[in-house]
């Protein structure tokens, strides 16, 4: 049976809160109340060189901006 990309997003994020609900247990990770995962994904087809020049730079400042991000920022002082 073929997998589609959502069946594998689907894996990633079932075997990851798997991981982290093991980490939270075991190893004293701390602890997030709400979601991990939004409940779906966007995916994009690269159709050319300027939407993957575009798709790329997000990708790679993302994580930069993350701390920037109010939800971070209220996750780091664990607020609810």
């Amino acid at each position: 049976m073929k997998k589609t990309v959502g069946d594998v997003v689907g894996a990633f994020k079932s075997l990851s809160t798997n991981e982290y609900i093991q980490q939270v247990k075991s190893n004293n990770w701390p602890r997030f109340n709400k979601r991990l995962w939004q409940r779906n994904y966007y995916e994009h087809i690269i159709r050319n060189e300027d939407s993957h020049l575009i798709i790329s730079q997000y990708i790679q400042s993302n994580p930069v901006k993350w701390q920037e991000d109010k939800y971070y920022a209220c996750f780091k002082r664990r607020c609810h």
